[in-house]
């Protein structure tokens, strides 16, 4: 009987062409699938939770695969954590039931945006934080972020073609923002923390958000502007697709959605 093996992930996604698999880049489930066939001593086919794009890290990407040998779960902790490059490590090994799955068993996701604006970004932060120098305001923010919470068809905060719209079915672009927050770093002056959680999210959709938040902040648009693109469903009335090295997946929910 094929046993169903869910990992925790961790990745530093600089150097990867995002999480999904590709013939023409290295990729963080590319990386994963060879080490774990040279482990297994078999093919090995990863289902993730989602995609990522290029330069997106994870603190907590959920991935699962099927397997019939009786390997211990801490070779897929410690003894992979040996094979693997220092960016992707994994956290936690567990078996699931047959029917898990990674992408369609969860319930909801939380991704954060880091970005400064501060006049001169340190050296070493430049791959994990995004730099926006200048004026920033978070109160601006406190009605755009109650705007976009609730359930929304986030049309206008899609990436352009992500979908094909003559073909969609079920909900389509609607979407449920569960939680939305920006918040200082409590001892890094200028630095700042963009927390959305939700039942699922669209192509870009975080980092759409993230840009048009932050455009607001620094006084480029109107609070009021998030209201008009959600009821536009045009992508020309968000504001910008945010660098993707600030975004981080941080956590992929299963048994519990996170409220409060």
């Amino acid at each position: 009987m094929l046993r169903t093996i869910r990992l925790l992930i961790t990745f530093d996604g600089t150097r990867y062409h995002g999480w999904q698999r590709q013939h023409n880049g290295i990729t963080v489930q590319g990386v994963l699938e060879e080490q774990l066939g040279h482990l297994c001593k078999k093919n090995i086919t990863l289902h993730g939770a989602g995609r990522t794009d290029a330069g997106v890290h994870a603190m907590g990407m959920v991935a699962h695969f099927h397997l019939g040998a009786s390997i211990p779960l801490k070779a897929f902790t410690d003894g992979l954590n040996s094979m693997l490059p220092q960016d992707i490590r994994i956290l936690e090994a567990r078996e699931e039931k047959p029917e898990f799955h990674s992408r369609f068993s969860a319930l909801g996701k939380t991704y954060r945006y880091d970005f400064y604006t501060g006049p001169l970004q340190q050296p070493t932060t430049r791959l994990y934080a995004a730099h926006f120098p200048g004026f920033f305001d978070s109160s601006r923010l406190t009605e755009a972020l109650q705007l976009i919470t609730g359930t929304h068809d986030f049309s206008s905060f899609e990436r352009v073609g992500s979908r094909n719209r003559e073909l969609q079915t079920g909900r389509g672009a609607v979407r449920t923002i569960y939680k939305a927050t920006c918040s200082a770093h409590p001892h890094q002056a200028d630095h700042w923390s963009i927390q959305i959680t939700g039942d699922g999210f669209l192509r870009q959709m975080v980092r759409i958000l993230a840009g048009t938040l932050i455009e607001i902040g620094m006084g480029k648009r109107s609070p009021a502007s998030v209201q008009t693109a959600l009821v536009a469903g045009d992508r020309t009335k968000a504001g910008m697709t945010a660098p993707a090295h600030g975004l981080f997946l941080e956590k992929i929910y299963y048994q519990q959605l996170f409220h409060s």
